[in-house]
């Protein structure tokens, strides 16, 4: 049982996350093994300062700009958008893990009456057409429908036609979205962009038993270090307590994770066998702890369990951007703060595109963190390259 102390934990994290050190991922190639890594990274639509797949790599890749990202996805398909923990982004590799999800999808649809007679207008649409978008399917009025993406149990609600028969011929795995115009999907055909042996490889595991330890592993990865409770890490699988022990329990007797436990934390850990070597190097004290200055995602995975940060770094984050403005403790749009070990601050910025200004409307310390000549310089280096990542000439601080 390997033993650690909170700061030794909180080095092996950002560590495997290539949050401490010297970057170990670069340009489009980093950007792409840092995804397969994770095993997904979270999309959402919101663009304040970079979208929260986009700001996710930023901190890990040297060089990274946004339009590498769609290059992965639209163009060399290496990536793919689909549901994992929420709308995800995540290697197209994994593909045929995911056929089961796809195959509940379909279920599903079959259940909505007249849905199947309008899926194949569509499909006849798009194979004549080419990607398309809900307003230029030719599909109009309404039926009721609910994506299994967000299943709820509750579909006796109306909604749109055209967009209900693309997602829903989406999660089947029939379309896949094409590119993205802002928050827009336009999608295609599946078959015209992800390889047929994708499409057709045989779902990888034995029984749904080994696909939660496959899920599950995977989630330990993006984590790097991730204990056995109900955490928001493991969210989109579904695992009560008995079953999350038991798959902790299966892959530690295979081999595939350590137990460790963290001093004053009486909940156990675990991390993936194959980074034993950086735990020793932590545990040695020879491990690259070069620092750095970032700006973390909102939904950044080393932010999934806000429990599990708060406990190992005394750091209490809530993305506010749902909270009503009144009662915002910082801002809309709040990013964290981590320099080196450590998480100093919250910084709330906006891009302004037509003046190419970023604008640093707020930043604040934590308490007992005090603004030196070191991190001010540090700030200034970081938000330099945060601008430039927003494809932004200058930083204005806003009064």
């Amino acid at each position: 049982m390997t033993e650690l102390t909170k700061t030794q934990a909180r080095m092996f994290i950002l560590a495997k996350q290539g949050l401490l050190g010297s970057y170990r991922f670069s340009g489009k190639d980093g950007a792409y093994a840092f995804v397969r890594q994770a095993g997904c990274i979270q999309y959402d639509p919101v663009d304040v300062c970079g979208k929260n797949a986009e700001l996710t790599l930023q901190s890990r890749v040297k060089g990274f700009r946004k339009s590498m990202l769609a290059e992965l996805l639209y163009k060399d398909r290496l990536l793919v958008d689909y549901a994992d923990k929420e709308l995800s982004i995540w290697s197209a590799e994994d593909w045929p893990y995911f056929s089961p999800y796809r195959e509940r999808s379909r279920e599903l649809g079959a259940s909505f009456p007249g849905l199947a007679e309008l899926e194949q207008e569509a499909l006849a649409f798009i194979r004549a057409n080419g990607p398309v978008s809900s307003d230029m399917l030719p599909i109009s009025g309404e039926i009721f429908w609910h994506s299994s993406m967000h299943w709820s149990g509750n579909w006796h609600k109306k909604s749109k036609a055209a967009r209900s028969v693309l997602e829903q011929l989406y999660t089947d795995g029939t379309l896949v979205i094409h590119h993205k115009n802002g928050s827009r999907k336009f999608y295609d055909l599946a078959e015209r962009h992800l390889k047929k042996s994708l499409l057709t490889a045989d779902f990888p595991c034995v029984n749904d038993e080994e696909l939660l330890c496959w899920r599950v592993l995977r989630r330990i990865g993006a984590v790097g270090l991730l204990w056995d409770r109900n955490s928001p890490s493991l969210l989109g699988i579904e695992l009560n307590a008995d079953r999350r022990k038991s798959v902790f329990s299966a892959l530690e007797e295979r081999g595939a994770i350590q137990p460790a436990v963290v001093e004053g934390i009486k909940t156990r850990f675990y991390y993936r066998t194959e980074d034993e070597t950086l735990m020793q190097a932590v545990l040695a004290g020879t491990m690259d702890q070069k620092a750095r200055m970032e700006f973390l995602a909102p939904l950044d995975p080393l932010l999934w369990d806000k429990t599990l940060v708060a406990a190992l770094w005394d750091f209490h984050y809530s993305w506010e951007i749902y909270t009503p403005a009144s009662k915002r403790q910082y801002g809309y749009y709040t990013l964290p703060v981590l320099w080196g070990c450590d998480f100093i601050g919250r910084i709330e910025a906006t891009s302004d595109q037509k003046s190419r200004t970023l604008r640093v409307k707020n930043f604040w310390l934590e308490p007992g963190v005090r603004q030196t000549k070191k991190l001010q310089l540090s700030l200034d280096r970081t938000l330099r390259r945060f601008a430039s990542f927003n494809d932004c000439t200058t930083v204005e601080f806003c009064k």
